[in-house]
């Protein structure tokens, strides 16, 4: 497949991504496509299971595009999942109502025989049609976010089989068999940078790695498990693809964002709720653009602290190319009121 060209250089967001300052920072949110909307409940129905719906490229299409019709974000993230790599290795991959995520687990290494040798491409070529769908019906003022998931917090469901609130069955497993673990983390250091290579062929013009459970490592295994197979994707992914922008997002690392920091593919770094703005400032060179941080759940609450929240984070980051979203993912039962008062007051316009 050969790359797409770019004709939204001169996107308001990829612009930032380039390390231009803006005058107002452009703005999209972490799952702007989801259940809070009542149009993407109702397409929702429309497919068997979550995978499903996934794997539909108009349905993935439609659902990507919901929020750009209803808010006008500066950009628009491909409707996926980060789950679609362990499920195109091989492994059972199956989303139980109320409940997530649901893998058949990786316990001891022999159970690593279940997946395949190389990730079944194929399988995700619903994905990559959904972004050259999604970036056909986009405007040029509108970027397309491709994404994937970190090899660690890829890891971390592929062995416990499930989400889990410290990610020990991860950690144990890398403690007791290291080389069968690092050969997991190689396996998806190759799968990602190949997912994130072809959705920039078929039309994303940033992309965006989560690494969601990279805060709950002690330093030598963060260093080994999460910020060295990062460097890896970012800097393979940007020697195929040098003019597309990487996002890297590494939650609640805290001051090891410094390390990221020195990832010279990277060229922004998305930040959680708990980061410390005044810290960035201070720590982290003005000239990186920094993504984040707003507490989903102000933007929950709304009102005057809602208020408070959008102005103190414009102002914390005024001195650098920022793009303002999220700590985290949108929470399902946000009002779409509070979601309109934060796009106009981020643009200055309340």
């Amino acid at each position: 497949m050969t790359a797409l060209p770019h004709p939204i250089a001169d996107n308001k967001l990829i612009s930032t991504l380039s390390g231009k300052k803006q005058d107002r920072p452009p703005i999209w949110l972490m799952r702007q496509a989801g259940r809070y909307l009542p149009e993407y409940r109702e397409i929702r129905n429309k497919a068997a299971s979550f995978l499903d719906f996934c794997y539909d490229p108009k349905l993935a299409v439609e659902a990507t595009l919901q929020p750009i019709r209803r808010f006008g974000f500066d950009a628009a993230i491909i409707f996926s999942d980060i789950l679609v790599i362990p499920d195109a290795l091989g492994q059972d991959v199956r989303f139980e109502v109320g409940e997530g995520p649901r893998l058949n687990p990786i316990v001891t290494p022999p159970d690593l025989k279940m997946l395949k040798p190389r990730h079944d491409a194929t399988r995700l070529g619903p994905v990559y049609e959904a972004i050259g769908l999604a970036r056909s019906a986009l405007g040029q003022e509108t970027a397309l976010i491709g994404f994937c998931g970190a090899p660690w917090t890829l890891a971390t469901y592929m062995i416990a089989g499930k989400g889990t609130p410290d990610q020990a069955p991860a950690r144990q497993f890398a403690y007791r068999f290291p080389d069968d673990f690092q050969a997991l983390i190689d396996l998806l250091v190759e799968a990602t940078t190949e997912h994130l290579s072809v959705q920039i062929q078929a039309g994303a013009d940033a992309v965006q790695i989560f690494d969601s459970w990279a805060g709950v490592l002690p330093c030598g295994e963060f260093e080994r498990w999460s910020l060295e197979p990062i460097a890896r994707i970012a800097e393979a992914v940007k020697r195929r693809h040098p003019q597309t922008k990487l996002i890297g997002f590494p939650r609640a690392v805290g001051e090891r964002l410094t390390e990221f920091a020195k990832i010279e593919a990277l060229d922004a770094i998305g930040v959680d709720t708990s980061a410390d703005r005044r810290w960035i400032g201070r720590s982290l060179d003005t000239s990186l653009p920094i993504q984040g941080n707003l507490d989903p759940l102000v933007l929950l609450a709304g009102g005057a602290a809602l208020d408070r929240a959008i102005d103190n984070i414009v102002e914390d980051f005024s001195h650098r190319p920022h793009i303002f979203n999220l700590g985290h993912g949108i929470l399902p039962p946000t009002p779409i009121a509070h979601v309109e008062r934060l796009v106009a007051r981020v643009r200055g316009e309340a």
